[in-house]
């Protein structure tokens, strides 16, 4: 069964622009830019305004909001999961260029002490497992590394795309994978520890 109309909105706060623009989301934010193309989703993309709240007896006249709205038609059950998706990414981008996100990075190791360093824009992984070969791991366009000053053994990656943040660290966790020893016993690895939206200052 086709549902008729399926619509969501994306509310947009204040001190940030979005443009749309033939299913092309641009959103800008006092820490920069991002853009996003969503031609492969056949639905419509535009901006809005919605009226909120507002009460008629007490007189109190209703709250206009700049919203995204994103419509699709005539959609199958597997196609409306779209709307919710395209949503869940104009919304990660707007954090993204209000706050940034920030991926923190734990090393776990029992007896070997994993070494990681940064030589230009390439993380060097050394004495994996007392292992002399290095790994390499290139960061993303836009993802800055830090080394934490209060915890030991833990890096950050922030950056304004969640895109590039996420697979950066996915890259970094996959480069440490134990091959053929035991799982259980070979906890070894650089794992992701804590993920979200920078805290505001």
């Amino acid at each position: 069964m086709k549902t008729v109309l399926a619509t969501r909105y994306v509310e947009i706060p204040d001190g940030v622009e979005v443009e749309v623009k033939a299913r092309k989301v641009k959103v800008t934010g006092k820490l920069g830019t991002l853009e996003r193309d969503f031609k492969h989703i056949m639905m419509e993309c535009r901006l809005a305004t919605k009226e909120e709240g507002g009460d008629e007896e007490a007189d109190i006249p209703p709250v206009e909001k700049r919203v995204v709205q994103v419509d699709l038609w005539f959609a199958t059950r597997k196609q409306l999961a779209c709307v919710r998706t395209v949503c869940s990414h104009i919304e990660n981008m707007i954090v993204g260029v209000q706050q940034g996100f920030c991926y923190k990075m734990r090393f776990v190791y029992s007896h070997f002490p994993i070494n990681v360093s940064i030589s230009g824009n390439t993380v060097e992984i050394r004495n994996f497992l007392g292992e002399r070969r290095v790994r390499k791991v290139d960061l993303l366009p836009g993802v800055k590394y830090t080394r934490s000053d209060d915890t030991k053994d833990q890096i950050e990656l922030t950056g304004i795309d969640i895109a590039a943040v996420s697979l950066t660290a996915a890259k970094i966790q996959q480069s440490t994978n134990v091959r053929h020893k035991d799982l259980r016993k070979f906890l070894d690895g650089i794992y992701v520890s804590e993920k979200g939206a920078c805290p505001e200052e």
